[in-house]
């Protein structure tokens, strides 16, 4: 399978709210990182896109695009749209996140997954003032990387024998 394949089966499947096979697109020893879940293993980078299909459900819409591949090397413009209910209840607030991935496959599976999305962009979206006023400090990142990381923590202990 080629790189181009492995990343249209795995943003058709996120399209699809299909995390199972998100994760299933993963090499046992992949990497994974963005700026809220940086230096995930396989499991856990499968565990977090199986939590944000369930968590997005129907409001959760993603669109995809091949930019460019260069041998196992392929880079992808995806879009995503969705209400961040940031653990609250409520309809959320709306946020369109522009993101940009690099992905390495080796044997047909993703080996190295990196995710770039502007960080200040997203926080404004998704936390209203506090992401306008702090949402260009570390102090604001860490916090939400700390936030996201005990969140997904929660969900692979409730959700572990999926």
């Amino acid at each position: 399978m080629s790189a181009t394949d492995v990343a249209n089966r795995f943003y058709a499947a996120f399209a699809a709210h299909d995390g199972a096979t998100m994760a299933a697109c993963y090499a046992p020893d992949a990497t994974f990182a963005d700026p809220v879940f940086p230096g995930l293993d396989a499991r856990r980078a499968g565990a977090m896109w199986r939590m944000l299909c369930e968590r997005g459900g129907a409001n959760l819409v993603v669109t995809h695009r091949i930019v460019s591949t260069e041998g196992d090397r392929v880079i992808v413009r995806w879009d995503a749209d969705y209400p961040f209910k940031g653990g609250g209840s409520g309809p959320g607030r709306p946020v369109h996140n522009e993101i940009t991935a690099t992905i390495d496959v080796r044997d047909g599976y993703i080996a190295r997954h990196v995710d770039e999305f502007d960080f200040w962009r997203w926080s404004r979206q998704a936390l209203g003032l506090p992401g306008v006023v702090l949402g260009w400090s570390g102090y604001l990142r860490a916090k939400v990387q700390a936030t996201a990381g005990e969140q997904l923590d929660r969900w692979v202990a409730k959700n572990v024998s999926r």
